[in-house]
């Protein structure tokens, strides 16, 4: 791990987050970067964590990963093989666990007021 210039960083930072949520599903966590410890980040509780083949990945992947969790509904799961192809390093640059999205949507549309305002 001590060869991982920041993945000891994001490892704790993974740790902290999980002391608050423990579901993976209901508190997604994207994790590392390039050339991290892809192992010890999804041990910590990630739920997708770069860098499997510990490669160089594009900046992007990760937020191509949780726009795809953001807009898949809550009664879908998404696992790595349903997303790499949305990003430029596939299964190399970025890997996880299944996992449901996060999107609901509410019929009709809901006004949000402030009654005390």
């Amino acid at each position: 791990m001590s060869s991982y210039k920041n993945s000891q960083n994001f490892v704790n930072a993974v740790q902290i987050a999980r002391q608050y949520e423990r579901n993976r599903d209901a508190m997604i966590i994207v994790a590392g970067a390039c050339q991290s410890h892809f192992e010890a980040l999804l041990r910590a509780g990630a739920n997708f964590a770069s860098s499997p083949a510990r490669i160089l990945i594009h900046a992007l992947d990760p937020l191509c990963i949780a726009a795809k969790l953001s807009y898949t509904s809550v009664k879908d799961t998404i696992s790595m093989l349903d997303i790499m192809d949305l990003t430029v390093t596939g299964l190399d640059g970025l890997g996880g666990v299944e996992t449901r999205g996060s999107y609901r949507m509410g019929v009709p549309g809901i006004q949000h007021t402030d009654e005390h305002a």
